[in-house]
């Protein structure tokens, strides 16, 4: 599928662009153009092709049949390099950042200035404080920040204050938001705007179709390799985009067949810790039970306090009627709690390892024997989880870094399945994952539900949240402010919850109480 050739001068043209690996079509005959002063926004599915092309564009790939080109001059790239010096640059979605150095190290990284061969540490400061100064990014990024001490959005900012050193003609950005709060997004969309309006061309790439229809001009979809539709966005509707995205319809995406019984799996009392109030809620066997609220509320440390990985200073735990004195994960596990953590990569996956390796991390203690494990026991039951998931990889050996995302959340939940726990916890389950394996995971989750099992449910997606839970808990500042009934759980309910006033912060209460 190919564009029109009338486009304004600058304009980096994708032609017949081909992608082969071992027993993988990558891409297939992709022609695509990219325009300056627009946002053009990549979409498709987990291997639709979206990364390769990507990769092919920054010179870290380079196209089996096709050419790129700008203004008629067809570029030839053996590394990344090599396209930074025509003025292309690729953020990917784990910038890299240097631990130990500043963020003006970080920023000017291989072109620090240097006065009798020593780091100019001044003009670097002042270059640096320049550079933020005229994004508006000063108090966001002070310049005394260490690598390490970098959040996901400033890790960002420090790889897009890197990439506009130079003059930039194409700027790429791959999953940019998946980590930041909406205040962060906002400022992220406004530094992108202002790019675009100073004739820098964009490729923006997202799961997150509300993001691509309020930011993007157009957007282009990618399937199984292909170029499928390029078409402004404002005329696209979200229906529309997923069907295109998936080839199949998905409109009954969320089928919650409620089947929860009145069997108490899960009781928390009045617990408190650094980042709670007094929370209390209880979680029934076959129960989707959500918590809702917004970023900073406490719901990821509620799940970390309960599985062991956070202290609380008091209050109960009590699972199938016994209160537990839990201090570690392993203490967690052993009694029967499973939790899938928000940052998958970071928590809840050893990337270099197999996916056998991670999927039987819960339960090599059961198949040990004399501190010997059965390994083929491990694969008999790894196997069987991994097929019951539809778990998409070549073999249980394959590192499962190499895996798609929702691949990855795959494996984590085959991990749980196989330990048999009384009640799961699951933080943002689907961040980070195309329409296709999302749909895979909900369905998962209701089939999960209806064998028995207590489910704690944190998502900041509102349509996650009122497609699956039976039951809502919205929190913030670290306390429960309501609990709301499937039939009562609407969005504007659940967001005056969220934002109930003369609520102080936590840490406040829980120092005066102490």
């Amino acid at each position: 599928m190919a564009e029109e050739d009338s486009n304004p001068p600058g304009t980096l043209k994708v032609r017949n662009i081909s992608k082969a690996f071992p027993n993988v079509q990558a891409l297939a005959d992709v022609s695509l153009d990219i325009r300056p002063g627009e946002i053009l926004a990549f979409m498709g599915e987990n291997g639709a092709g979206k990364s390769t092309l990507l990769k092919i564009i920054n010179g870290d790939y380079r196209q089996d049949i096709g050419t790129i080109s700008i203004d008629d001059k067809v570029l030839s790239f053996s590394n990344p390099k090599q396209a930074h010096e025509v003025g292309i640059r690729v953020i990917y979605q784990e910038p890299e950042i240097v631990p130990g150095t500043a963020v003006p190290e970080n920023i000017w990284i291989g072109e620090l200035p240097k006065r009798y061969g020593v780091i100019d540490r001044r003009q670097l400061n002042e270059k640096a404080q320049r550079r933020l100064e005229e994004y508006g990014f000063e108090n966001v990024l002070p310049i005394g920040l260490m690598g390490e001490e970098l959040s996901s959005a400033q890790r960002q900012l420090v790889e897009i204050m890197r990439a506009l050193k130079k003059d930039v003609r194409v700027l790429a950005l791959d999953e940019p938001t998946s980590s930041l709060t909406d205040e962060e997004v906002d400022r992220l969309f406004s530094l992108v705007r202002r790019l675009r309006d100073d004739g820098v061309a964009i490729i923006y790439v997202s799961h997150r179709i509300n993001e691509i229809k309020r930011l993007c001009d157009r957007i282009a979809i990618l399937r199984d390799g292909r170029l499928i539709s390029v078409k402004p966005a404002p005329e696209m509707t979200e229906a529309e985009i997923v069907s295109l995205m998936v080839g199949r319809d998905l409109s009954d995406v969320f089928q919650r067949h409620p089947a929860g019984s009145d069997r108490e799996v899960l009781r928390v009392e009045e617990l408190y810790s650094n980042w709670h109030n007094g929370v209390s809620f209880h979680i029934n066997a076959g129960e989707v039970v959500g918590f809702s609220g917004l970023i900073g509320a406490g719901r990821s440390e509620l799940a970390k306090v309960i599985f062991g990985e956070m202290p609380k200073k008091s209050g109960r735990i009590i699972l199938d009627g016994e209160e537990l004195t839990i201090n570690r994960p392993d203490q967690a596990i052993a009694k029967g709690i499973g939790f899938a953590p928000e940052d998958r990569k970071r928590e809840g996956l050893i990337l270099m390892r197999s996916v056998l390796e991670n999927a039987s991390m819960a339960i090599l203690r059961q198949l040990s024997r004399f501190h010997i494990v059965s390994r083929t026991q491990e694969r008999e039951i790894v196997g069987k989880f991994v097929e019951k998931l539809n778990v998409r990889t070549p073999s249980l050996d394959q590192e499962v870094g190499k895996l798609s995302g929702g691949n990855q959340q795959k494996v984590v939940l085959s991990r749980w399945l196989a330990a048999k726990p009384k009640i799961l916890i699951l933080d943002e389950p689907t961040r980070g994952i195309d329409v296709g394996a999302k749909a895979e995971i909900y369905g998962l989750i209701d089939e999960l539900a209806n064998e028995g099992l207590g489910i704690m449910f944190i998502s900041s997606e509102m349509p996650e949240i009122l497609g699956l839970a039976d039951r809502v808990y919205v929190m913030q500042n670290g306390r429960i402010t309501g609990e709301l009934s499937s039939a009562d759980a609407t969005e504007e309910a659940i967001l005056e919850l969220a934002m109930v006033d003369d609520l102080s912060p936590v840490q406040s209460k829980v120092a005066a109480q102490s």
